[in-house]
């Protein structure tokens, strides 16, 4: 398969879309600690592991997300590592969506958006993750019970993550409901969709594919510690 943005997708956005947000060297980067844990090499060479490791030690704790294998660099550890998928949209149209009233979320509502993920764990969010791109909720009976929004951006691009629910209101179709919601807002704008999902999350994953998503490849997600 012929390198693609999305085969190394968070330093393509760490070097495109994201670069406002990420700190590191020419070989390594990743986000500002209060943004994401995300962070990445440009490829395995020993320079770039190099590199890398000296970012985990000054950085502390990184998540890694890519189709390569994950070779752990010196200074540092692998604690965790994960398959997964990533998925792209490319269904012709978009399913009808209900209606449910859905609010954008803004800077006001962070503390709520990281106590609903802190609970749910839809993976990695950090307490200014929303900078990243928008983020839309459904409330009810006055607080924050599930949401979704754009994390990953490469151009052309746009990761949909966080889609999340509080489990008090499980089973009435919200997460169904906010990724048309957002699958609208990227489609809109001329960018292609695109998520990562566990290969142990059948559910969301038939979700997924219900919604107009295609597993693009498996990926490789890792935590790298200081050693």
């Amino acid at each position: 398969m012929d390198d693609h943005c999305l085969d190394r997708p968070v330093w393509n956005a760490l070097v495109t879309e994201h670069a406002g947000f990420s700190t590191g060297s020419l070989r390594a980067r990743c986000f500002e600690r209060d943004i994401s844990p995300f962070g990445a090499a440009c490829d395995e060479s020993a320079e770039s592991l190099s590199e890398l490791g000296s970012l985990t030690a000054s950085a502390g704790r990184l998540v890694l997300a890519q189709a390569d294998a994950i070779i752990c660099p010196p200074s540092a550890s692998l604690t965790m590592m994960t398959p997964a998928l990533q998925m792209v949209f490319d269904a012709s149209k978009l399913a009808q969506r209900r209606g449910l009233t859905i609010r954008k979320l803004d800077p006001q509502d962070a503390p709520a958006m990281m106590a609903l993920a802190t609970l749910t764990k839809p993976g990695p969010f950090a307490e200014r993750t929303y900078v990243l791109g928008e983020f839309w909720g459904i409330e009810r009976d006055g607080r924050l019970v599930a949401m979704a929004g754009e994390r990953l951006k490469q151009p052309g691009f746009t990761e949909i993550s966080g889609v999340c629910t509080h489990p008090d209101y499980l089973g009435h179709g919200y997460a169904k409901e906010l990724c048309l919601m957002m699958l609208t807002r990227i489609t809109g704008r001329g960018e292609q969709p695109y998520l990562h999902v566990f290969t142990s999350n059948e559910a969301a994953i038939a979700l997924y594919r219900k919604l107009g998503f295609r597993e693009r490849r498996k990926m490789h997600i890792g935590v790298l510690e200081p050693a």
